[in-house]
């Protein structure tokens, strides 16, 4: 893979996100392949924050371990940035705040421009991000109007004044570099084209593949980091005749869209973390009513507020098991933005399926990641609704005899919506019996229906798409990850094969019911298993030792710091297990 990586850092409130914006929309309009993410704080200003784009001639699903290019609004970007830098790596900082008496390491190339004061002379000082933006066109060797288009397009609201102040900025950035300093890293060759590729991040992602399948129905309490998915859909909704609306908290919005999906619209929420802990016990009325119900968690560090504009995959528990009772529920882990755009799909065939809950595991890296992917293909969704009567089937039924929760081989009832002749039902929290006319607590009704549910899922076959493995039959090592680890996983078993270890991987996207004939298979071969994952508990190493006798070989590669697991952490966690088996076997 050929590459570059970008980043720039300052206070929250300088404009950090447009600026990466610019950049990133510009160099993917341009051709590239494209991989953003934002780092930011728990405030409107102040703090640290950056954003980080890869550009590359392949497909990618992570931002990269090292910046090659770094634009600096203030010192602590580059203190946090040091362990990314490498030789030859360029740092551009305003030496209008303040002057760097050295680089960071040896080799790193210091290049001062006056961004504020350059921005001045100009008129607003603000627009020192666009100085910013023609510095870097200069260090990557391109012309500055490659990002002209995205600058037009920003402040065209603004009028013809403000975007010809913000185009001569960019000229005056580029022309300082060209004068001040010598050379520029390379942008890879772009790709040769092959189509329509879209730029989309994971939670516009979701709200898309969610209109497509149906969804007409979102309520939601805005949360971070899965906010942006109720504003994409409140936006794009009514176009298609739904409707997205904000409500007073996570408890309101989960029993909303069960209503909704009691009535026969498609519905769901989203939500991160803290919100989806109140949704536990709505939660347990969908799977007691047997009620389709779709949640996506977009989960964030915790515990309790936690950092709630950093990622982990610290929901694993709750996602399995919360709710009190035993109700059946599927929960899937997508491991990419296309598999969010797909996959929300799936749920909702899912939830309708089989009446139950399904539960969609992202995360913040995958939720507000931005990158260019190949257009994604609505012909590959389809709109299956399970055993939902029609008018027509419902008047071969006689008045009064329809069985919502009759009991069937299968545990599938089949399913009437309110309003239609004949298919009267009272859908209750409480158990009941077939006809759910009333409340029961006779043990004979109690353990048939308890039992009817619990079949829902007999027929469910999660190894066929449940997870996927690439790698050697016979591997010295096993990644194991779920989730949003896939591109960092992929990234580090192509290093460590190139360095000559049998590496496999292994990443499961389906976490109940789990794939356990698949993942024994992958995994039989193996003389060490390192589960990959942004918790501290290691709370998928539980679930795995949960399903097979792999205790002796099992390791763990674990990140909770807030920011995304790195394929440098993961590499060096695998030699040190390596080295600890080969030493077992002398």
């Amino acid at each position: 893979m050929r590459e570059l990586t970008w980043k720039v850092g300052g206070a929250q409130g300088e404009g950090i996100e447009s600026t990466g914006d610019i950049v990133a929309h510009g160099l993917h309009k341009s051709g590239y392949y494209v991989f953003a993410y934002r780092h930011f704080m728990s405030l409107i200003k102040g703090g640290n924050t950056w954003y980080k784009v890869r550009i590359s001639d392949e497909p990618l699903q992570y931002h990269g371990d090292s910046t090659d290019l770094l634009i600096a609004f203030d010192q602590q970007t580059i203190d946090e940035a040091r362990e990314e830098l490498h030789e030859g790596s360029i740092i551009v900082y305003d030496s209008s705040k303040w002057e760097v008496e050295q680089p960071p390491i040896d080799g790193v190339i210091l290049a001062p421009i006056p961004l504020t004061e350059i921005a001045k002379e100009l008129g607003n000082p603000v627009m020192k991000n666009m100085v910013s933006v023609g510095a870097t066109a200069a260090m990557m060797g391109i012309d500055y109007r490659e990002f002209a288009n995205e600058i037009s397009g920003r402040f065209a609201k603004k009028g013809d004044e403000v975007v010809q102040a913000n185009m001569e900025a960019l000229r005056r950035g580029y022309e300082y570099f060209n004068e001040h300093f010598q050379g520029h890293l390379d942008l890879p060759p772009k790709p040769a084209s092959h189509g329509e590729r879209w730029w989309i991040s994971g939670n516009e992602a979701t709200g898309a593949g969610a209109v497509l399948a149906g969804c007409r129905f979102e309520a939601a309490y805005p949360i971070t980091p899965a906010t942006e998915i109720l504003y994409w859909l409140a936006e794009k909704m009514p176009r298609v005749g739904g409707v997205a609306i904000q409500v007073e908290d996570e408890m309101a919005a989960c029993i909303m869209a069960i209503g909704a999906n009691y009535a026969g619209v498609r519905a769901m929420t989203t939500t991160s973390g803290p919100g989806f802990s109140l949704m536990q016990e709505a939660i347990g009325m969908a799977g007691m009513s047997e009620t389709p119900l779709v949640i996506v968690d977009v989960m964030r560090g915790g515990p309790s507020t936690g950092l709630p504009t950093k990622t982990e995959q610290g929901d694993l528990h709750e996602l399995l098991y919360g709710s009190h009772g035993d109700i059946p529920r599927i929960v899937l882990a997508p491991t990419s933005i296309e598999d969010l755009f797909y996959y929300i799909a799936k749920a909702f065939n899912l939830s309708e399926q089989y009446q139950c809950p399904v539960l969609v595991a992202s995360d913040l890296f995958l939720g507000t990641s931005k990158a260019t992917v190949d257009a994604l293909d609505p012909e590959r969704i389809r709109i299956e609704r399970g055993a939902l009567l029609t008018q027509e089937q419902l008047l071969e039924i006689a008045e009064g005899a329809y069985e919502r929760y009759k009991v069937t081989e299968s545990g599938i009832s089949p399913r009437s919506i309110p309003g239609l002749k004949n298919g009267r039902f009272v859908s209750l929290s409480n158990e009941h019996d077939a006809k759910a006319t009333q409340e029961i607590e006779d043990e004979p009704t109690r353990i048939a229906q308890m039992e009817k549910r619990q079949r829902k899922l007999a027929s469910f076959d999660p190894n066929a798409w449940g997870a996927f493995y690439e790698g050697p039959a016979e591997a010295d090592v096993v990644l194991v990850g779920w989730g949003s680890t896939n591109g960092q996983l992929e990234e580090a078993r192509a290093i460590l094969t190139q360095e000559g270890y049998q590496i496999g991987h292994l990443q499961v996207r389906l976490l109940t019911p789990f794939p356990k004939a698949f993942v024994e298979h992958a995994l039989a071969g193996s003389k060490k298993v390192v589960v990959v994952e942004n918790n501290i508990s290691g709370q998928f190493a539980e679930l795995l030792k949960q399903q097979l006798p792999i205790h002796d070989k099992l390791e763990t590669c674990l990140q909770y710091s807030g920011k995304p697991m790195t394929v440098a952490h993961v590499v060096q966690r695998v030699k040190e297990v390596a080295s600890l088996a080969s030493s077992i076997e002398v």
